[in-house]
Parts: C-alpha cells; sequence; structure tokens
C-alpha cells in the first residue's frame, strides 16, 4: 500500500539496481596510514631543515628564500593530503589554490614598482627631510 501511495504522488520505489548505485555513493574512501606518516615524516623533515636554517645563521636572501620554499612545501602537503585536496577535482582545485598565488604575483609585482615609484618620489620632490 505504502508503495503504491509513493507512485501515486510521483515518487519511485528504488529499484536493486539503483539502490546499489546510491550504496556506493555513499561510501567514503579511506586512505592508507602509511600515507599519513610518509606525510608527517615529510613534515617532520621539512620543518627540521627550516630550523637548521635558523641554526647555521644564514642571513639575507638565502635565508627569507629557503624559510618561504619549506613553508609553501610544508603548506602544499597538509592541504593536498589532510584536507583531502589531492582527491578533488581539478576546478575545485584552480578555485582555492589559484587566488592565493595571484596575490604573491600582484605583491611580486609591487614590490618591483615600489622601487620605481620611491625613485620617481626622490626625482621630483627631494630626498626629504
Amino acid at each position: 500500500m505504502a508503495e503504491a501511495t509513493a507512485n501515486s504522488l510521483g515518487q519511485h520505489a528504488l529499484h536493486p539496481h539503483d539502490a546499489a548505485i546510491v550504496a556506493k555513493a555513499e561510501t567514503h574512501q579511506e586512505h592508507p596510514i602509511k600515507l599519513y606518516l610518509v606525510v608527517w615524516a615529510w613534515l617532520f623533515i621539512l620543518s627540521t631543515c627550516s630550523y637548521l636554517v635558523d641554526y647555521f645563521g644564514l642571513h639575507g636572501y638565502l635565508r627569507w628564500s629557503l624559510i618561504l620554499i619549506f613553508m609553501m612545501l610544508k603548506a602544499g602537503l597538509i592541504v593536498a593530503v589532510f584536507m583531502h585536496m589531492a582527491w578533488e577535482r581539478l576546478a575545485m582545485m584552480y578555485a582555492i589554490i589559484l587566488p592565493p598565488i595571484l596575490v604573491l604575483v600582484f605583491v611580486a609585482m609591487m614590490v618591483l614598482e615600489a622601487d620605481y615609484t620611491l625613485l620617481t618620489r626622490i626625482a621630483f620632490f627631494g630626498p626629504g627631510p
């Protein structure tokens, strides 16, 4: 009776084939623990390298370049594995990863433009007080 009532409302009962598709869609994927341990080990190695930059007393652009490289590698591993970005669709990756990359490009453009702006101000307004 319930099936007849549901069908009279325009709803259809699930066939065994449809139920299998729904059950398959509702299952979630579990990743092996080895993957998480390997990523954890890489994070530990990269953090150690980051601390060694300070320990060896590197200065200048080399220091900041190494620290930023290690930071970006660690952030990439965390986003890819622990936030499951590696298993997302390409469009989702572009929507999340592309804006920060563009912000970095615009910051680099502003850094390059800052020298030009400073030199222009000095040329037209003088060196200042």
